[in-house]
């Protein structure tokens, strides 16, 4: 009895993570900055890095196209991303918008490459949407999947003008952060302060014109809660954690996560080490020390829960190839493949079966559903 208890347990998980849908991926700042060929196995791209040290993850790699299908990552949210930064700003960025705009074109040409090779499928519609995932479902074993992507702008700085954003639209851009780190053309990021400017208010009306999602991930607080203000789109934050458990403005208070939910937002919790301990110190810590673990995840994931009263405003947004490796991701993961791991912890936790599949991809899919229906 026993046995056939786990059996069909066994079963389910596996209907489960069958789909997965990870909601930021900056593959092609990784092909192209990296110099990875996402094609190969992630064993592969770390072999070739022996050696390297002009970033911290070289040798330390954990995602690739292979991976994800091995993880049943069926679906992703695909960044473009270029900073523009002003002569008094610090950080690593272009020195025009005009660079930034075509550092984006050359991330846009790669996407359509791996399109051109049967690696992935842009997916920008209802209809294509919903196509995508009966592909995926009845795609037999042998079938080397054809991962499904959404088009993001991670930080709206490389469009030149607000008009620039309807020619994105054109080629397939289907949600807008409009701010990464520090102060942006459009809006005031990661550990800058300060509310969008009038380009930004042009940019947020031009998005709601257009039907693009604003992705409210890495907003400064002040430029956060202008933008709910001053937009009436669907609102989703695809890779955030909990400021409640590690305390940085990188995060959300509990106050900005209860207004997401009212929004209708899903929320994706993010595995970079830093935003899942408190006292992280970069390229001193290390994951097992600080004892990071997928568990850690869990625990953002579960304090939204507990917010909302229900599994129905998170999911998985790893943001894994974001500028770290396993140097800086949770120790128990070799490569995001593991994903296929957490739906055994939400069960040990005592979240449903359904919230389960919620959490794994529902909620991405009612939120998408919902936005271009």
């Amino acid at each position: 009895m026993e046995n056939d208890r786990q059996r069909s347990k066994n079963y389910y998980l596996k209907s489960i993570y069958m789909f997965t849908i990870d909601a930021h991926l900056d593959l092609s700042m990784n092909a192209l900055e990296w110099n990875r060929d996402l094609r190969s196995e992630v064993s592969v791209l770390n072999e070739r890095e022996k050696g390297l040290d002009d970033k911290p993850d070289r040798g330390k790699a954990v995602v690739s196209l292979p991976e994800l299908r091995k993880g049943d990552i069926g679906l992703v949210v695909a960044t473009q991303i270029g900073r523009y930064v002003a002569p008094d700003n610090f950080l690593p960025g272009w020195h025009s918008p005009e660079q930034a705009w075509a550092q984006t074109q050359g991330q846009l040409a790669w996407y359509k490459a791996m399109e051109e090779d049967g690696e992935i499928v842009q997916i920008t519609d209802l209809t294509g949407l919903e196509n995508h995932l009966n592909y995926w479902k009845s795609a037999t074993l042998t079938t080397k999947k054809a991962i499904g992507y959404i088009l993001s702008l991670e930080g709206a700085d490389s469009l030149i003008t607000i008009q620039h954003l309807e020619r994105a639209f054109q080629y397939g851009l289907r949600a807008v952060g409009p701010a990464h780190y520090g102060p942006g053309r459009y809006a005031n990021g990661t550990d800058a302060t300060g509310k969008m400017n009038q380009n930004g208010l042009d940019l947020l009306k031009e998005m709601e014109r257009l039907n693009i999602i604003l992705d409210a991930t890495h907003l400064c607080d002040d430029a956060f809660w202008q933008a709910l203000d001053h937009f009436n789109g669907p609102v989703w934050a695809s890779h955030n954690n909990c400021r409640a458990l590690v305390n940085h403005n990188r995060q959300y208070s509990d106050e900005q996560i209860k207004a997401l939910i009212d929004r209708g937002a899903v929320i994706g919790a993010a595995l970079d080490a830093w935003m899942m301990v408190p006292d992280w110190k970069r390229g001193v810590s290390t994951p097992r020390e600080m004892n990071c673990n997928l568990e850690k995840m869990i625990d953002h994931i579960d304090h939204i829960c507990q917010l909302a009263g229900n599994a129905n405003h998170v999911g998985i947004g790893t943001d894994l190839d974001g500028a770290f490796g396993r140097e800086q991701c949770p120790y128990d993961l070799e490569s995001i493949a593991d994903i296929k791991k957490v739906p055994e912890l939400f069960l040990k936790r005592g979240y449903t079966e359904l919230d389960l599949e919620n959490l794994m991809h529902g909620n991405w899919l009612s939120f998408l559903r919902k936005a271009w229906g």
